[in-house]
């Protein structure tokens, strides 16, 4: 199945990085390479890092870029952008992005395991290494099932859902995400099924986060790769939930805070300058027509920060 992921807020996300032709970008979550293709067809002397841990989206992206000399793929986690850099002796950065959405082609591909609509094995690895989601949710504790959706899901039921899944499994264990779809139907009330979309979309994507570690990946990219960026070097995240968006919002806030004295104080004693200005202070928000061509992108939030 060929790799397909529309790109989100694509026009939004070149502006905000303001591409120079010589300068150095990254983009951290490559997918498809559709962001990426944009980014590097307007580098004349610079260079483009694509960067993904999807071994299918790797190879996707080196087949999208191939006619560009100046872009190269590198398969890693985002949170590991410092470190890439430092392996191939770049010192820093002019722009780098983020898209955290899960790419079409992961949920429309059966055997990845990350849609409820599909019956298919509880697998939702983004690297396809290490455990899957069966193994967290056939051995994970009911306390600890229990706070992985309502932390990573903000699941109202969580409680029940999580004794009703270890209480299955005791008689069988859970090998596919149809199975975990009919224990949270009957986990959650009738009318309770009736809100806010699909019944099960709130834990299947905590048990994505957790299976992939993604909340932690990216307290460590928000710090790392701002850190890296070059002075007027822009950092681009695309959230499409509440935590993320949260997280990116706070660690934003926190890279612009200036002086903390107490305000009776006559001069400033503590030292802290800014270290970035937000390039939009509300989130970018997809507009009708994206919506209408792609309603994947309905809960996309872009926030771009640029370093001083």
């Amino acid at each position: 199945m060929e790799f397909s992921h529309i790109p989100v807020l694509l026009e939004e996300c070149i502006e905000a990085l303001a591409i120079r032709p010589d300068g150095i970008y990254l983009d951290g979550t490559a997918g498809g390479g559709g962001h990426s293709f944009e980014i590097a067809k307007r580098l004349t002397t610079g260079r483009l890092i694509a960067v993904d841990k999807d071994k299918q989206a790797i190879a996707a992206a080196g087949r999208r870029l191939a006619p560009f000399p100046l872009a190269q793929v590198v398969q890693g986690d985002f949170a590991d952008i410092p470190r890439i850099l430092k392996e191939l002796s770049i010192p820093g950065a002019d722009g780098v992005l983020l898209d955290l959405g899960v790419s079409s082609h992961q949920l429309d591909t059966p055997e990845r395991g990350f849609s409820y609509s599909v019956d298919a094995p509880l697998d939702m690895r983004m690297s396809g290494e290490g455990p899957t989601a069966a193994d967290l949710l056939n051995t994970a504790t009911e306390e600890e099932l229990s706070d992985i959706f309502f932390r990573y899901g903000e699941e109202k039921f969580s409680r029940r859902i999580a004794r009703n899944i270890v209480e299955a499994r005791q008689i069988k264990p859970l090998e596919t995400t149809g199975e975990l779809v009919d224990l949270i139907y009957a986990s959650i009330p009738a009318a309770a099924r009736r809100e806010g979309g699909h019944p099960a979309k709130r834990v299947f994507q905590a048990v994505r986060i957790a299976v992939n570690g993604e909340l932690d990946s990216l307290e460590k990219a928000l710090n790392g790769i701002f850190d890296i960026l070059n002075p007027g070097g822009r950092f681009a995240v695309i959230t499409f939930h509440s935590l993320e968006d949260r997280m990116v919002k706070q660690a934003f806030a926190s890279f612009t805070k200036g002086c903390t004295c107490p305000p009776d104080f006559p001069v400033c004693v503590c030292g802290h300058t800014p270290r970035g200005r937000l390039v939009t202070k509300k989130p970018v928000l997809p507009g009708k027509e994206e919506l209408a061509r792609n309603p994947r992108s309905k809960s996309a939030k872009l926030r771009t920060i640029e370093k001083l």
